[in-house]
């Protein structure tokens, strides 16, 4: 019986590696094709998803983020300290100097490859990516919040710098949503009362797995239409064997909160389900993610890149977008196992 165990679970195995391999969740980063049409997937996308939520990520999923141990060479209003990410660091340097010139309206595409620009200069190799769950026309003006959202601006900033972590401990993230808040204050109108910080500095409320998806929670609990929604989150981002099949490369994205040793991860499908299931009609989200792996970490499907490879926004070559539909709808365990029943019976 040994024997015939062993051929039958060789027989699963090699089963589950064509229906991985028949679902793009190969695992290799090589660029492929969608596996539909723009057409096709907002054809085949449910309505209650048609939602403005945006998301600029620090770099690509298989890169890392740099941490800048001085940030006086990007000439910020720096009210926190010399450190900070490159990501968020670089954005707030173009960001002020458009400011400065309101006639120059930047547009997303100027932004972004701007971006690219200075973090090259600078030695970073990271490329700044924007994503979103409807296309944008990257062409025109840069928002961080739509004129659109005439309601309340809330935000909710996670600073980690793991403190007494080695190796792992950072240097930059407090200062980075410190920044970052300065300005969404005094550009955006953002009100102090209206903020959540959680920060691993003893003196803000600690940025705890429990406490991050609380927060992330309540504020998706207290939007309402025309409510604009900011999301900042500087620390670690790591990769994790994806638990699920939804992944084209394998792999799910994760936010690594202060107590990771003990609580564990954050991952991205967690994200969908806390941030995306239940927000309101109307209300305008976007999300600035300053982590290693950050890509697809909210598993956008449109994607548009600052390395100068792209014209406009077009949907992830990389995302396996039937799993996706599947996902979003809730039937992504029938659409994995019809694939396997067909599978075996061939």
């Amino acid at each position: 019986m040994g024997f015939f165990n062993k051929l039958k679970e060789a027989a699963l195995k090699e089963a589950k590696k064509k229906i991985m391999e028949e679902l793009g969740l190969g695992g290799d980063d090589d660029e492929t094709k969608p596996t539909m049409t723009t057409e096709e997937f907002e054809k085949t996308k449910p309505d209650e998803l048609r939602k403005d939520i945006r998301m600029i990520s620090g770099c690509q999923d298989r890169q890392t983020s740099a941490d800048v141990s001085n940030v006086s060479s990007f000439q910020l209003p720096d009210p926190a300290g010399k450190a900070g990410g490159a990501c968020t660091s670089t954005l707030l340097n173009i960001l002020y100097a458009d400011e400065h010139v309101p006639e120059d309206d930047l547009s997303f595409v100027e932004v972004l490859e701007e971006m690219r620009i200075k973090l090259k200069s600078g030695g970073y190799s990271q490329i700044p990516q924007l994503s979103s769950m409807n296309p944008i026309d990257v062409n025109t003006k840069f928002d961080l919040v739509p004129d659109t959202a005439t309601g309340t601006r809330r935000a909710v900033m996670v600073g980690i710098n793991y403190i007494g972590d080695d190796p792992g401990e950072l240097s930059g993230c407090w200062n980075d949503v410190l920044n970052m808040k300065k300005y969404i204050i005094d550009v955006h109108g953002f009100e102090e009362e209206n903020i959540v910080i959680l920060m691993d500095d003893g003196i803000h409320t600690e940025p705890t797995k429990a406490n991050i998806i609380d927060a992330y929670k309540t504020i998706i609990a207290q939007a309402e239409e025309n409510d604009a929604i900011f999301l900042h989150y500087s620390g670690h981002g790591t990769k994790l064997r994806d638990d699920d099949g939804d992944e084209s490369d394998g792999y799910d994205e994760a936010l690594v909160p202060r107590d990771f040793q003990t609580s564990g991860m954050i991952r991205d499908d967690d994200l969908y389900e806390l941030l995306f299931k239940n927000l309101p009609d109307g209300v305008h989200m976007t999300s600035l993610f300053d982590c290693c792996h950050s890509g697809t970490i909210l598993d956008l499907p449109y994607l548009f890149k600052g390395d100068g490879s792209q014209t406009e926004m077009t949907l992830d070559p990389n995302m396996n977008l039937d799993a996706f539909i599947e996902k979003l709808t809730g039937k992504l365990m029938e659409f994995l196992q019809a694939k396997m029943a067909a599978s075996l019976s061939l």
